[in-house]
């Protein structure tokens, strides 16, 4: 959020993040920061809680259960990452468009 508030803030246009109510979104060291943001054109809504109709991942979790991963079996967490990537993947070739992995935690500790 820290480079979408700073981004905002160099080029002078608003920026909207909208949210679900995930206790990180919400945690007091994000709350601590949300005037900041504001003050660079960040700002964050929150969807309703309890509300998973509204949130479109919700929703393409949904399709890719129902469509790519119903009936498999999975030996392992791998397997299984595996055929979510694998169903992303087939789920945007089908609705044509692009989907891209992108890596977390890249970072090593020495």
């Amino acid at each position: 959020m820290e480079q979408e508030a700073q981004e905002a803030e160099k080029n002078g246009r608003i920026r909207v993040i909208v949210q679900d109510n995930g206790p990180i979104h919400r945690c007091k060291e994000v709350q601590q920061l949300w005037s900041k943001w504001e003050s660079q054109n960040l700002y964050i809504f929150f969807l309703p809680k309890y509300c998973s109709e509204m949130n479109p991942i919700e929703l393409e979790w949904q399709h890719l259960k129902k469509d790519e991963l119903s009936g498999q079996m999975f030996e392992d967490e791998l397997d299984l990452a595996y055929a979510v990537m694998n169903g992303v993947k087939a789920r945007g070739e089908k609705g044509q468009y692009s989907t891209e992995r992108i890596k977390f935690n890249e970072h090593t500790s020495s």
